[in-house]
């Protein structure tokens, strides 16, 4: 029975894979068509067609999305949004989360070297490679500059996925540093369900069902802040959240 159950979820993945390749490659041409009208025009319009992209893979997959808010959400408020990072499918998830205002996503750097892909991923997202002090500089001005054209920022200050078996990672301090250099407050979310549908031990586990996000309260940034000081109120917000939805990779509540 387990053989058979892997198998299905085998042959599910692959014929996501194919619907997310297909759909990128009709959607592709558009993309480069709004490529030509600047980074914040073009970039704003290319989030538009991916975000058409992520709500059409979503549907095929089968996964049903929708945004909670456990406060008032102020739509096109410019803010930094921070998210737990645990799946393949943060991309589409995320997507389908951050919409209601223009946003830049801090991505990789070498997610940028996929073919179709990468040119897609280096228009709509701003590139980091954390390996490199002065290439983390120019990271961090461009998203201020994004900040300064009242576009909201996405992060995920855990950095890769989270495999601790404990509600979150550490946390990187740029997303905490931006925020107190500029002043802007961090609104944090939590993706509840994308760890069940496609586990970062596996591309090979797609499966189709509920995806939640949840919309935290909002943290205003304090003058007296540090960056670990608004660090461990971002974390302990997420963490508790996590927490009380009962998010099903935590295994692991002790240090």
């Amino acid at each position: 029975m387990q053989f058979f159950k892997r198998l299905a979820r085998f042959i599910f993945s692959v014929y996501g894979f194919a619907v997310f390749l297909i759909l990128m490659f009709l959607l592709f041409p558009f993309m480069v068509l709004a490529s030509l009208f600047g980074e914040i025009k073009g970039g704003n319009a290319i989030y538009i067609l991916c975000r058409f992209w992520a709500d059409a893979c979503l549907f095929c997959f089968g996964i049903r999305h929708r945004n909670i808010y456990e406060a008032p959400f102020e739509p096109g408020k410019s803010c930094i949004f921070v998210f737990n990072h645990s799946s393949y499918l943060d991309i589409p998830i995320l997507l389908a989360t951050f919409r209601k205002q223009p946003i830049r996503v801090l991505g990789k750097a070498e997610m940028s070297k996929v073919p179709v892909f990468g040119f897609i991923y280096r228009k709509a997202a701003v590139m980091v490679d954390r390996s490199d002090a002065s290439h983390r500089a120019q990271s961090v001005s461009r998203l201020k500059a994004v900040l300064r054209k009242e576009i909201s920022i996405v992060i995920a200050p855990e950095g890769t996925f989270n495999t601790t078996g404990k509600p979150l990672k550490f946390f990187y301090d740029g997303a905490f540093r931006i925020a107190i250099e500029t002043q802007t407050p961090i609104r944090p979310a939590v993706f509840l369900d994308a760890f069940d549908r496609l586990s970062p031990h596996s591309i090979f586990s797609l499966n189709p069902g509920r995806s939640r996000s949840v919309f935290l309260p909002e943290i205003e940034v304090d003058k007296m802040d540090t960056i670990e000081s608004l660090k461990l109120k971002v974390y302990q917000c997420m963490e508790d959240a996590l927490m009380r939805h009962h998010a099903s990779w935590i295994t692991n509540t002790h240090e």
